[in-house]
């Protein structure tokens, strides 16, 4: 199966480059790779290697568990099962587990490693060391105290960070002389866990216990992993930030063993991204000059126009001006080719001159796929473009990928199946209430309470779409793709049942237009595999299917992210009551105000984080020079 990441435009020249140049703004050096998978493999090859240049006795390896280092169970898995490596002769060590907690309990650190990994390889029940979460309180100093002995000096550690630089459970505060020991897990901690849960905060534990920042630079050598836009701040600030206690992990710079392990994502922060002319030579295409001048203008706070020579010079663009020639031409250049960005017709203005447009004026009206991952992703993520396609006359479909079953609360259920007896359609009220009721911690939802769940958000999918004039009977799609129906937060893997149920709608529409989620931080993880999935439909298809030849793939961001300017192919503005359309739209997910399950550490309703989002992007096409406007969408043109 392939995996989605974007091709590179220009950037920096690493070939060559000095390793001390390379990591020059990095206090623990960064190794980027353009996928989890990639970077995993790499890192699986690096440990087989470790263990198999062991002459006698055991290697001792510390691991973490969670959702970072399950791309590197697999690749383990793959070399164990060539032959390439044993674990026979490997001491396994964990570093953390929920307390109290019993080690047959899903959730459990302990049942999740044995799961992805343990029971799969040749590991010595004897040689697998994981803290015990039901060691008695009266107990539990003393052995917390006796894990740390068991566990320093470990030979290789490799962990993942959580996305404020958590180390194991080592929260903000912890002290860097910390050893292992129980620790009270913050609120916000529990509500990340809760995903594990059920998305049930009342079910997730309040304690834990965890191996101490002391015990982890024990550690003869550690690698640290992060994947995905949602820990890009963590790996800027634990990678070139100061050495802080509100960042755990930033601690482990002392170590002089240590790298980091990112993908393309997670090292989006990074200085030798973000800036890459700041560390070496340059790759100086025309988006990586748009990408430079725009940093240039966030840096001494000037729009493109009023650039100066010396600003160049001063913020170490001088190559630039020496490859590309005077700073008024590139100035000119860059102001044109933002500008040309921006578009009133999505799916192109017919009778006219498409020639600086980003969207050609023929064939009109065009065959449109909006692909949204969850029921709500289409109207919250690019509403105002939805609206306007339909608008302007485009043959628009909507294919909600996901039912988003597990995302609705239990009491809006009972809520609607109250007003169902009220109307006197039903009383089911009580059956449902039992339904709940047995629910089990860790367990898949009851399959008829995620039917009741998926209705309730079918019918909002549909009521958003009818609200902007689209036919909901033709042109909304409930692909209900298989990978997300095992009832629990933890997904299923994407197979070609999900692939050919995406071929089979893009056959019969055959659309001029698709539009995709490329928001990589969504914190379940669905958008990378919806967006996959239709990629790898599309790649399927590329033989046979004759449409695609003028079919056009566009990327959009969802409530979390937006595309940096510099990557922009086509900014759609919204006027005011575009933006009051799109907002009511959005209302129409009722299930997901308020109260809605998994909402992450934003505290924001998602209307208000889509508004948010598109006006501060509007203001920063206005710093830059171009007309004000009240919002914008914008996307990325895949091919």
């Amino acid at each position: 199966m392939k995996h989605f990441s974007l091709p590179k435009d220009g950037g920096l020249i690493e070939s060559g480059l000095p390793k001390d140049i390379l990591h020059s703004y990095e206090k623990i050096p960064a190794e980027i790779f353009s996928t989890p998978e990639d970077a995993s493999a790499d890192l699986a090859d690096l440990i087989t290697a470790e263990i198999n240049s062991r002459k006698g006795g055991t290697f001792r390896l510390g691991l973490s568990t969670g959702a970072t280092p399950v791309t590197l169970y697999r690749e383990l898995v793959k070399r164990y099962n060539a032959g390439k490596v044993s674990f026979s002769d490997v001491e396994i060590f964990s570093i953390d587990e929920y307390y109290p907690t019993g080690s047959g309990e899903r959730q459990s650190r302990n049942f999740r490693l044995h799961e992805e990994f343990l029971d799969l390889v040749d590991a010595r029940k004897e040689n697998v060391h994981i803290p015990d979460g039901k060691v008695g309180k009266d107990n539990i100093t003393e052995y917390c105290a006796d894990y740390d002995r068991t566990i320093s000096g470990l030979d290789l550690l490799v962990v993942g960070i959580g996305e404020e630089g958590q180390i194991g459970f080592n929260e903000s505060g912890s002290s860097a002389k910390s050893r292992t020991r129980t620790v009270l897990l913050s609120y916000k901690s529990r509500k990340a866990q809760s995903r594990n849960f059920n998305g049930n905060i009342a079910d997730t534990p309040k304690t834990a216990i965890t191996i101490g920042l002391a015990t982890i630079m024990s550690a003869k050598r550690i690698i640290i992993m992060a994947w995905g836009e949602d820990k890009a701040r963590a790996v800027k600030d634990v990678a070139e930030g100061p050495m802080t206690a509100s960042c755990p992990a930033s601690y482990l710079q002392r170590h002089e063993n240590i790298c980091i392990y990112v993908d393309d994502n997670a090292s989006s922060m990074l200085t030798r991204v973000v800036a890459p002319w700041l560390v070496g030579p340059c790759d100086w295409t025309p988006k990586f000059i748009r990408k430079a001048v725009v940093w240039l203008c966030e840096t001494v706070g000037k729009p493109i126009l009023k650039l100066t020579h010396q600003d160049y010079i001063q913020n170490s663009l001088g190559e630039l001006l020496e490859t590309k020639g005077a700073y008024d031409k590139i100035n000119i250049d860059v102001f044109n080719d933002l500008q040309h960005t921006i578009s009133g017709w999505p799916g192109g203005k017919p009778n006219a001159d498409d020639s600086t447009r980003p969207v050609s004026s023929t064939p009109f009206p065009k065959r449109v796929v909006i692909f949204s991952p969850h029921p709500d992703d289409d109207v919250i993520s690019m509403g105002g473009t939805f609206i306007r396609l339909v608008e302007q006359g485009h043959d628009v479909h909507v294919a909600y990928e996901t039912s988003g079953n597990v995302a609705v609360h239990d009491d809006v259920v009972l809520q609607h199946m109250d007003t169902a007896h009220e109307l006197g359609f039903a009383d089911k009220f009580d059956e449902v209430k039992a339904l709940v009721a047995s629910k089990k911690p860790g367990e898949p939802e009851p399959r008829p309470l995620l039917d009741i769940k998926a209705a309730i958000r079918r019918a909002e999918a549909r009521g958003a779409v009818r609200s902007f004039g689209l036919n909901e009977n033709t042109n909304a799609h409930f692909l209900n793709l298989p990978f997300y129906e095992t009832g629990g937060i933890k997904k299923g893997e994407r197979t070609q049942k999900d692939i050919d149920i995406i071929i089979r709608l893009l056959n019969e529409v055959k659309p001029h237009q698709i539009y995709l989620a490329g928001d990589l931080a969504d914190p379940h993880g669905t958008h990378r595999v919806c967006t996959e999935a239709v990629l790898e439909a599309l790649d399927q298809l590329k033989e046979t299917a004759e449409w695609l030849k003028e079919c056009h793939v566009w990327l959009y961001r969802g409530a979390w992210m937006e595309w940096e300017l510099g990557k922009v192919d086509m900014a759609v503005p919204l006027s005011p009551d575009e933006v009051i359309k799109k907002r009511h739209a959005i209302y129409r997910h009722v299930s997901q105000k308020d109260i809605v399950p998994f909402p992450g550490d934003d505290s924001r309703e998602f209307w208000q984080r889509a508004e948010d989002r598109t006006q501060n992007t509007a203001r920063l096409y206005n710093d830059l020079g171009m007309a004000e406007y009240q919002a914008i969408e914008v996307f990325v043109k895949l091919f």
